[in-house]
């Protein structure tokens, strides 16, 4: 399939295909006289695996480790599961930090009346 056909297919653009293939997470297929690539169903289902992995929160460098564990037969589901752990342990640091910051600004807007000049707003002035 063409490259506008594979993005079509995997749910992306064309250049999100592109730029996988420069990362290395999706291979450059041969291309053949005609000059258009013919890309095959496995670079769709990396590309629907990509997207997956990266709704979970996991970056480019995770996935590219997730690829590599996927395709190895002698490596271990432990191996992905700690993967998976150390994400969850990510997310949580990250819902603590977005509480916290929730908690402040949610103290700061109970202190502004939302009266007066900029000059005199609380919230500007925690800012500082």
């Amino acid at each position: 399939m063409k490259i506008s056909e594979l993005a079509t297919k995997a749910g992306v653009g064309i250049e999100t295909v592109r730029f996988y293939e420069r990362k290395g997470l999706v291979k450059r297929p041969h291309r053949p006289r005609s000059g258009f690539r013919d890309y095959d169903d496995e670079a769709k289902q990396r590309i629907r695996f990509i997207r997956g992995a990266q709704e979970l929160g996991f970056s480019l460098d995770e996935i590219e480790e997730l690829l590599a564990l996927r395709l190895d037969s002698r490596r271990s589901c432990s191996e992905v599961r700690a993967h998976a752990e150390t994400k969850i342990s990510d997310i949580d640091r990250k819902l603590a930090t977005l509480r916290k910051m929730r908690s402040v600004l949610v103290d700061l807007t109970l202190h502004c009346l939302g009266e007066g000049p900029t000059s005199d707003c609380p919230i500007l002035a925690a800012f500082d």
